[in-house]
C-alpha cells in the first residue's frame, strides 16, 4: 500500500485524492496550506471553495500538518505555480531521499521562466534532496475527474520505470495514464495550452466563430511545439495527450478557467475584475503568458498568439486589435 501526499487541496487536488480513493490500495493525506483551512474542510466534509458538492470520504486525511508529509511514499504537488517554491521551503526538511514527486500544476515559474519539476529540483538539492521527480499532465478537467468520468492522461519521468511504477499505482477505471520520459515535452504542453485558451476565450467573447476557434487551436499547437523542442521536448510529445489533447479541451471546454478569463476579457470586463470573480480558484495562463513569452525570446522563438495576449493582459490592449493584427502578419509557409 503506497502512501500518497497530495500538496493542494484545490479542484485539481482534490480531484486526484477522490480518483485515488476510489481505487482503492493507498493510504492518502491531502495538504492544506494551513490548519484552518484543514479545519474548515473537515467540517465541512468537502472542498467548498474549490470542488463543492463531491464529499471527501474519511479515508483521505485533511491536514495542514507540514510534517505529515515525511510519511509519504509519493508526493503529488498540486500548488499553483506562484506558490510552489516558498511552500517547499516550509515542507522540504520533512522530505527525505526514497520519496517520489510528481507535479501535477501546469505552469511556468514568474520571472525564473522555470517550469516545474525545475522549480522542485531547484528548491530541494539544497536540502539534499535528490528526489525522482516527473509530470502528470493531459486534458482533465477537475470536476469530471471527480465525478469518476473516464479521463486519459500522460505521467513523464526521464527514467521510464518510474514512470511505469505511477501508471500503475494511480490508473484505474476511469483514469488511464499513458507513460512519457519526455518531461520537458509534457510539462510544457501542460503549460502552454493555457495562453492559448486565454486567446480562444477571447474570440468567444467578441463574438468571433468556430472557424476561428479552429485557427488559434492549430496555430496555437504549432507555437506551443516550437517553444517545447527549443527547450527539449519532443515534437510528438506535443501531438499527443498533454500537448493538443489539453489544449483542445481547454480551449473549447465551458470549466477551463483560462477560457472563462479570455471570455471576460474578450467581453470587455477588466482582468482583476474577472480574476476576482474566479473565486480563488487559479488561472495559470495569466501568468504563464509572461513567462511564455520571456523564455521564447531567451531562445529566439516566434510566438505571436502569446505576444498578442501579453498585450491584452499586461498593457490593456483592445482584444480587437489583438486579433486584426495576428490576422494582418506577413503570409507564411504552414510548415
Amino acid at each position: 500500500m503506497s502512501r500518497v501526499f497530495i500538496l493542494g487541496c484545490g479542484a485539481w487536488g482534490t480531484a486526484i485524492a477522490l480518483s485515488l480513493e476510489r481505487r482503492g490500495g493507498h493510504r492518502i493525506t491531502l495538504w492544506a496550506h494551513s490548519e484552518e483551512f484543514a479545519r474548515e474542510i473537515n467540517a465541512a466534509g468537502e472542498v467548498t471553495q474549490f470542488l463543492p458538492g463531491f464529499p471527501i470520504p474519511q479515508e483521505i486525511t485533511v491536514t495542514g500538518d507540514c510534517a505529515a508529509v515525511s510519511e509519504a511514499d509519493i508526493v503529488v504537488s498540486v500548488i499553483p505555480s506562484e506558490f510552489l517554491r516558498p511552500t517547499l521551503l516550509r515542507l522540504r526538511k520533512h522530505m527525505h531521499n526514497s520519496q517520489l514527486v510528481v507535479s501535477a500544476t501546469k505552469g511556468l515559474e514568474d520571472r525564473s521562466f522555470l517550469r516545474m519539476t525545475e522549480v522542485i529540483s531547484e528548491t530541494l538539492e539544497p536540502a539534499g534532496l535528490l528526489l525522482s521527480i516527473g509530470a502528470l499532465s493531459g486534458p482533465s478537467f477537475a470536476q469530471e475527474v471527480a465525478q469518476g468520468q473516464p479521463t486519459a492522461i500522460t505521467v513523464a519521468f526521464s527514467d521510464a520505470d518510474m514512470a511505469g511504477f505511477i501508471q500503475q499505482e494511480f490508473s484505474s477505471e476511469s483514469l488511464r495514464l499513458y507513460t512519457s520520459t519526455d518531461v520537458i515535452g509534457v510539462e510544457m504542453g501542460g503549460a502552454l495550452k493555457n495562453v492559448i485558451a486565454i486567446s480562444a476565450g477571447i474570440a468567444a467573447g467578441v463574438g468571433l466563430g468556430y472557424n476561428s476557434t479552429a485557427a488559434l487551436i492549430t496555430r496555437g499547437i504549432a507555437e506551443i511545439t516550437r517553444l517545447a523542442v527549443a527547450c527539449g521536448g519532443r515534437r510528438e510529445t506535443l501531438a499527443g495527450l498533454s500537448g493538443t489533447g489539453d489544449l483542445v479541451l481547454t480551449c473549447t471546454g465551458s470549466l477551463s478557467r483560462n477560457r472563462t478569463v479570455g471570455q471576460g476579457l474578450g467581453q470587455g470586463r477588466r482582468l482583476p475584475e474577472i480574476l476576482e470573480s474566479l473565486g480563488g480558484k487559479v488561472a495559470e495562463g495569466v501568468l504563464t503568458t509572461r513567462a511564455a513569452l520571456g523564455l521564447a525570446r531567451q531562445r529566439g522563438i516566434e510566438m505571436p498568439i502569446t505576444e498578442q495576449m501579453e498585450l491584452i493582459l499586461d498593457e490593456g490592449k483592445d482584444p480587437r486589435e489583438a486579433i486584426r493584427d495576428l490576422m494582418l502578419r506577413p503570409g507564411k509557409v504552414e510548415h
